[in-house]
């Protein structure tokens, strides 16, 4: 996507506006997955089910819990009551280091993963095993690491979620891109790896992004919606986007989000 067209360029003002907002966010640390940096910069409706509270009711009635891809254990951090045995799995060593100090003094071990089979743990380890937004779900070990009778329970991201803004910079992508993270693959999946899917809904909120500093910052922290982002690669596209931001208001587009809850055969 061009930038700016020569019948529209930037005035003084809206380029030192540019520059400044751009500046901000390609600085600030984008490390664990706290997203209060966007507070009054972009909004995002939130699924009804309320994932942390639901996440937070099983953890009271765990014996042993596994938190898989924990990030920097915030969601983790926020249940009121942990079972007796807690662990948290994260491949990113910035977030490694800001979960261990969170969970640490709660007595959450955070076990350093590289997200990918084999998890190291023991068959029928953990009575409830939880993950929000996982990059991917390795169903297979979660059957062999539950319990008999055990539960796993996550809120993923659904299919062409906020592609609206992927599309923006990396135009239109094909069926089979836009397909993936299907739920109904995640049930066909969790049913092949011998788990009984009890629970599974989708839903598609709003978000807004209000100025070019919260794009930047977006993409750089959720590094897959743009693979390889960095300012000076796309200034052409966040020259364009700003230009409309400040023109026309609020970039507008929709994240997907599906809660699945999956339980092995006692």
């Amino acid at each position: 996507m061009p930038a700016e067209s020569e019948a529209n360029p930037p005035t003084p003002g809206e380029a030192a506006r540019f520059d400044a907002l751009v500046a901000e966010a390609d600085s600030v640390s984008v490390e664990g997955w706290d997203f209060s940096w966007l507070d009054g910069r972009a909004t995002e409706q939130r699924p009804s089910w309320g994932y942390a509270r639901a996440m937070g009711e099983r953890m009271g009635r765990a014996r042993a819990a596994l938190d898989i891809q924990t990030g920097g254990g915030e969601v983790l951090a926020s249940v009121p009551e942990l079972p007796p045995l807690a662990v948290a799995t994260e491949s990113w060593p910035p977030n490694i280091a800001r979960a261990t100090a969170l969970l640490h003094p709660r007595g959450v071990a955070v076990v350093a993963d590289e997200d990918e089979p084999p998890l190291p743990f023991g068959d029928g380890a953990f009575d409830l095993v939880v993950s929000r937004h996982p990059v991917t779900t390795w169903w297979a070990e979660i059957a062999r690491v539950l319990a008999p009778g055990g539960t796993y329970f996550s809120q993923q991201v659904g299919p062409a979620s906020v592609f609206e803004l992927v599309e923006f910079f990396l135009g239109p992508q094909p069926p089979e891109v836009r397909g993936a993270r299907d739920p109904e693959r995640a049930r066909a999946d969790a049913e092949a790896a011998g788990l009984d899917v009890v629970d599974l809904r989708t839903e598609r909120l709003r978000t807004e992004f209000y100025d070019i500093g919260a794009v930047v910052y977006f993409l750089r922290k959720v590094i897959w919606m743009v693979p390889g982002f960095t300012v000076e690669r796309y200034r052409p596209q966040l020259a364009a986007l700003h230009h409309r931001l400040e023109t026309e208001g609020p970039f507008v587009a929709h994240t997907t989000r599906f809660l699945i809850e999956a339980r092995k055969p006692a």
